[in-house]
């Protein structure tokens, strides 16, 4: 296959505002030994690519600058010792960062094939998502048929995706949002809507479980969050973090609520695990949620859609926090 010598990308100049966010011209990537090079069709846009680009991302020694954690499109160079995939196919992918572009290297065992039916900006909405809900939710977290969960920022990709698997992997399921018109989401995803600017969202969980409390918390929200989704964990709950949106420190932490519930704190970043762990995960979703996409249930929410070359206001849609479900970079 002909590929073109250059491409385009969009990098952070320098740590600040959307603003900060432009086109460059460079080299097409090649695909390494075990990776597949995608000409990218569509492109997530995530949390974490903010955090990045403000400087408030911790990136480690060797992660590729280039934000965009998760794209769609077509396999148009295959590495080394790669059998899963060849020339022509349609994938969706988890990438290590470098998604804003018109080309992007990922490792082989991170793609899956697009389920039957959906378009490239449904396709390009999966990965992080879904990785991170699987992750954190279901494995670190345990949630299971027959248990509640709380999920913080309810009508967010991260929010509406693990929503729609709790509905269809029969969880019951509370989720928090501050407008009405967010709760009227939450409501038809199936879970019991509570509007934290009206509601004490702790206590509301306790006045709607018997007293009992949740499995499971989700939580984007950090340090300012800590003491009240231990209040509202049931005995022996599991309190996972994955964001500190309300800081990242959190003061006089109720020690004594943690042990007296024999709760679990933990909370972990998709970006920082191993390609094995990755590929674990991919796995899964395989196993487990490729087959109800394919049914066309649980798809993702798109709120917008913007040009790759306007990646500046996707984020500025993001940080406003007005949107509901996915924001996607379509690239031509």
């Amino acid at each position: 296959m002909s590929l073109p010598q250059t491409m385009t990308q969009i990098e952070i100049d320098e740590p600040g505002g959307p603003e900060v966010l432009q086109p460059h011209q460079v080299p097409v990537p090649t695909a390494g030994a075990g990776e597949v090079l995608i000409r990218v069709h569509a492109a997530g846009v995530n949390r974490p690519d903010v955090l990045q680009r403000a400087g408030q991302y911790p990136m480690k020694p060797g992660m590729n600058p280039i934000p965009g954690l998760e794209v769609a499109g077509e396999v148009v160079g295959v590495g080394a010792g790669v059998s899963d995939f060849v020339i022509g196919d349609n994938v969706c992918a988890l990438t290590n960062g470098g998604g804003y572009a018109q080309y992007c290297v990922v490792p082989a065992s991170q793609a899956l094939p697009i389920p039957d039916g959906l378009d490239w900006v449904q396709a390009a909405a999966i990965p992080e998502t879904f990785f991170t809900v699987w992750a954190n939710l279901f494995e670190m977290g345990g949630a299971r048929k027959g248990q509640r969960v709380l999920i913080h920022g309810g009508t967010s990709g991260i929010g509406t995706t693990a929503l729609m698997l709790c509905r269809e992997f029969g969880i019951e399921a509370f989720a928090t949002a501050g407008s009405e018109e967010k709760c009227a989401v939450i409501r038809e995803l199936g879970a019991t809507a509570i509007n934290y600017r009206e509601q004490d969202f702790a206590q509301a969980i306790l006045e709607q479980t018997a007293g009992q409390g949740v499995n499971v918390v989700l939580d984007i929200m950090g340090g300012s969050y800590l003491n009240n989704n231990v209040k509202a964990l049931a005995f022996e709950g599991r309190l996972v973090m994955l964001g500190f949106l309300g800081g990242a420190v959190a003061k006089d932490i109720d020690l004594l609520a943690i042990m007296a519930k024999r709760a679990s704190v933990t909370g972990s970043l998709l970006r920082s695990r191993t390609r094995e762990e990755k590929a674990e995960i991919a796995q899964q979703l395989r196993e487990h949620v490729w087959p109800v996409l394919a049914a066309t249930r649980c798809l993702p929410m798109i709120d917008e859609v913007y040009p790759l070359t306007e990646a500046a206001r996707a984020h500025a849609r993001m940080e406003g926090g007005d949107h509901i479900g996915k924001i996607v970079l379509r690239v031509d």
